[in-house]
């Protein structure tokens, strides 16, 4: 389920650039879910835009441009799933973005002109209609339960439990997939 939240300064994208963009970052996002290009993974697939005043974006004290290159201010967000991607798989996504963006543009080099952070949000606090959702849930709604990144999620979220239970976390404790709290609980529980 990532989700990227693009911030760009006002009359830096027209309509059709922004639509080219949006498509783009599609396409990143797909990819970014295993080349999920499902129903499911495209319904996974959120892009937003934020169109920021000049006067409300400030770089190194201006709001003029003295720090800035490229086809202008650009601000990208990407949430992701905790334990998704390792550093190959995110520097891929700044890589893509970069492209994205440099092609909706027509700019040769964002460098300079574009931040991506990406963000790591914890299992468990992702939620639809209401109702908590897990990576697991995730693979499976994308149709990506059975390939090598749902895998080495699973070793992560193994070490984490690990590293909890050796901590002496709560069996409670969020953060877990929810096929390794069965575990977790067993490794915790009170033995009175």
């Amino acid at each position: 389920m990532p989700i990227m939240d693009v911030r760009y300064a006002a009359g830096t994208l027209d309509a059709a650039a922004k639509a080219d963009l949006a498509a783009r970052l599609t396409d990143v996002l797909i990819k970014m879910e295993g080349g999920a290009n499902t129903p499911g993974g495209r319904a996974f697939a959120w892009v937003f835009f934020t169109a920021f005043a000049a006067d409300d974006w400030w770089i190194g004290g201006h709001t003029d441009g003295t720090y800035v290159t490229g086809p202008g201010k650009f601000l990208v967000n990407v949430f992701i799933p905790e334990g998704y991607m390792n550093v190959t798989h995110k520097n891929e996504v700044h890589a893509w973005v970069a492209e994205s963006i440099a092609g909706a543009t027509g700019c040769t080099d964002p460098a300079g002109s574009l931040l991506t952070v990406i963000n790591e949000v914890t299992e468990g606090n992702w939620g639809d209609g209401g109702q908590p959702i897990s990576l697991e849930s995730i693979a499976r709604t994308v149709g990506q339960d059975g390939g090598p990144r749902p895998l080495w999620s699973r070793a992560y979220f193994e070490a984490k439990a690990r590293s909890m239970v050796a901590a002496g976390y709560p069996a409670d404790t969020g953060g877990m997939l929810p096929s390794l709290r069965p575990r977790l609980l067993a490794t915790t529980a009170d033995p009175a």
